[in-house]
């Protein structure tokens, strides 16, 4: 494995992401921000953010898997959600975690959420990008 996740105990121990990942390997990917489109480019999920993050996250797993590794060489992820407030966290994490059952990866990385004004096309409510160690 490319990534160890560690939770150093002078930090907080959190559920649902890791601390810090410490990755060795050979080859860095740097996976662009990932949206709700399938593969033929048309939108999944207009105004649901689960559904949007699912495809995001199912995305990044392709991208990954693409390239010869898989969810868990990502060792960073970043996530923007459009008009970002606490009450929007049970639909992210149902999304994301409907990713990783229907495709079978742990979610949990370091991660970085942020509330942005917009994306870039009107009908995106999330976009994942990830960062990636491959051996």
């Amino acid at each position: 494995m490319s990534v160890q996740l560690v939770n150093p105990p002078s930090l907080p121990t959190p559920e649902v992401y890791a601390q810090v990942a410490v990755a060795q390997g050979a080859r860095f990917v740097f996976v662009s921000g990932q949206v709700a489109r399938d593969a033929d480019g048309k939108p999944v999920g207009p105004g649901d953010l689960a559904a949007q993050t699912e495809q995001a996250y199912a995305n990044v797993d392709a991208a990954v898997k693409a390239v010869g590794g898989s969810f868990s060489d990502i060792a960073k992820l970043t996530v923007y959600v459009v008009d970002w407030e606490p009450a929007k966290m049970a639909m992210l994490a149902e999304g994301a975690v409907r990713a990783a059952q229907r495709l079978g990866f742990d979610l949990v990385r370091p991660i970085t959420l942020l509330g942005v004004a917009a994306l870039g096309e009107p009908d995106l409510l999330i976009e994942v990008e990830a960062v990636a160690v491959l051996p």
